[in-house]
């Protein structure tokens, strides 16, 4: 059973494309486990995140490699979140925004940090 924040950490958490590249082929040759700790050594992904990005790799899509892509990812996931995330850093309260990231999509702090970071570089997002 899919777990809703834990798919969504997945599609927003990015994971360097070697070690995208490297679990989709431990998970062809049956070495599921092994795959899921590469893409988290590869990664901030948790146990259960990691998991679905391992599924989402295996069903052929890609995971970001960056800031910006998983930031776009985010965006087409649920454009009304990161408006209030903008809004947030308009008013200078970058800690609530990570805080309401991670409440709404289930990533851990480091990259909770860093897609913030990510939106509040943005143009137009102050």
């Amino acid at each position: 059973m899919t777990n809703t924040k834990d798919r969504t950490a997945a599609m927003i958490t990015p994971v360097g494309q070697e070690a995208q590249d490297e679990a989709r082929d431990l998970a062809r040759e049956g070495r599921a486990g092994k795959a899921v700790r590469r893409l988290r050594k590869g990664s901030w992904l948790k146990r259960g995140p990691a998991r679905e990005a391992l599924e989402l790799l295996v069903d052929g899509q890609a995971l970001p490699t960056n800031s910006g892509q998983a930031l776009e990812v985010l965006h087409s996931l649920d454009a009304p979140l990161v408006g209030e995330l903008t809004a947030l850093l308009d008013g200078g309260r970058q800690i609530d925004a990570v805080k309401l990231l991670r409440e709404r999509t289930g990533i851990d702090l480091a990259g909770g940090h860093h897609l913030v970071v990510e939106l509040g570089s943005r143009p137009g997002a102050h």
